[in-house]
């Protein structure tokens, strides 16, 4: 499913009010997905009931997650911060209250969740942080922006700014330190899963290899013996090319650059695919192209058990994959290990994800991220 920009807003009035906006925020970045914006904290007096004053604070959060699983991961965030929700009418006090404002433009009318949020365009402490962040979002219903229902509000509680910035979590894994990463891995790691998860969470210019558009390759798996030197010859033409193109095209709007692949693969499927003799010519074309070309100043290896490759290549369904064998994927493996061993010049991270799943479980997604922030 792909992503989409969630409106959220936080509120608490019991306890340590800041540091519960907080636990709640960085649970939502570890549940739900990367924060975009945060808000100012207001402090906004009880409404409905006699009470301390709260805090109130609105959130834009991009997820893959559906609403309605957004809205169960909402309701165990609060009761972890000791949220007690009671059956009874009423408003009461409590230590975390998270509502679902908006899911981009869409209108959801079922029994656990309406969005836009209902009461939202009566509320000025929902409305006052959520135009600090989005004052020119149109709400899908009353087509009118924040703005404009800020304005038209008729509830006159006196808000007020509190002088104490909440932190955004995802600040916690920051690649822009690096001006060029590079994610390799055997055939059906994910490669190209994570380079473009990452690319979209962290403001990255995307490369991936356009290896879809080589008509040798599905020719190569049927008859290797005869294809191999013009597969590896094309693809090291195209690599350079599209190497070359990329990274000489700066993007003055991203933070650094992510691809699925390194220019080194080259060597290391050519060494496997191609004769002693056809190798040793092949090397030196390749050292003639790349010299001039800028390396990764991370490359990250995901390593996937011989087992977990061939399920998730038969899941991508690409035809001419699905006669690869076990051995050819064992001999990629132990060809990238040996080259990564000897490699003095890259600096290496090599992250064992046989047990995880980064495109299904969030988790093992930020377990990867901190591998990599650790590099």
């Amino acid at each position: 499913m792909h992503s989409q920009q969630i409106h959220i807003s936080l509120g608490s009035n019991k306890g340590d009010k800041f540091k519960n906006l907080q636990l709640a925020i960085n649970a939502i970045y570890i549940k739900i997905g990367p924060v975009k914006n945060i808000s100012k904290v207001y402090k906004t007096p009880a409404l409905g009931f006699e009470g301390d004053d709260f805090f109130n604070a609105c959130i834009a959060v991009e997820s893959d997650l559906k609403p309605s699983k957004v809205l169960k991961e909402l309701l165990l965030i609060e009761k972890s911060l000791g949220r007690v929700r009671n059956k009874t009418q009423g408003y009461q006090s409590r230590t975390i209250d998270l509502d679902i404002l908006f899911v981009e433009q869409q209108i959801i009318d079922v029994k656990t969740l309406k969005v836009p949020h209902p009461e939202l365009q009566n509320r000025k402490f929902v409305l006052q942080p959520l135009h600090n962040i989005a004052p020119n979002f149109k709400h899908p219903v009353l087509e009118k922006d924040i703005s404009v229902l800020i304005e038209e509000c008729e509830d006159k509680s006196t808000l007020e700014t509190v002088n104490i910035w909440l932190k955004n979590p995802s600040k916690q894994h920051d690649f822009s330190k690096y001006n060029y990463i590079a994610i390799e891995g055997n055939i059906g790691a994910g490669k190209t899963s994570l380079a473009t998860k990452m690319a979209n969470d962290y403001n990255a210019k995307l490369i991936l290899e356009r290896f879809a558009d080589n008509p040798f390759l599905p020719k190569f798996y049927k008859d290797a013996q005869r294809y191999a030197f013009t597969l590896e010859m094309s693809f090291l033409a195209d690599r350079y090319q599209q190497i070359n193109d990329d990274l000489s095209q700066l993007d003055l709007f991203k933070d650094f650059i992510v691809s699925d692949y390194d220019i080194f693969k080259s060597l290391i499927f050519s060494k496997i695919t191609l004769h002693q003799d056809e190798f040793k010519l092949y090397r030196k074309l390749f050292y003639l192209m790349y010299k001039d070309i800028a390396k990764p100043e991370l490359y990250v290896y995901l390593y996937q058990n011989t087992k977990r490759l061939k399920e998730n290549i038969k899941k991508r369904g690409r035809k001419y994959e699905q006669d690869i064998d076990n051995e050819y994927l064992e001999k990629i493996n132990a060809g990238y290990l040996n080259f990564l061993k000897n490699q003095t010049d890259l600096n290496v991270k090599i992250i064992d994800i046989s047990d995880k799943d980064f495109v299904k479980n969030r988790e093992d997604y930020l377990f990867v991220l901190d591998a990599i922030c650790e590099a």
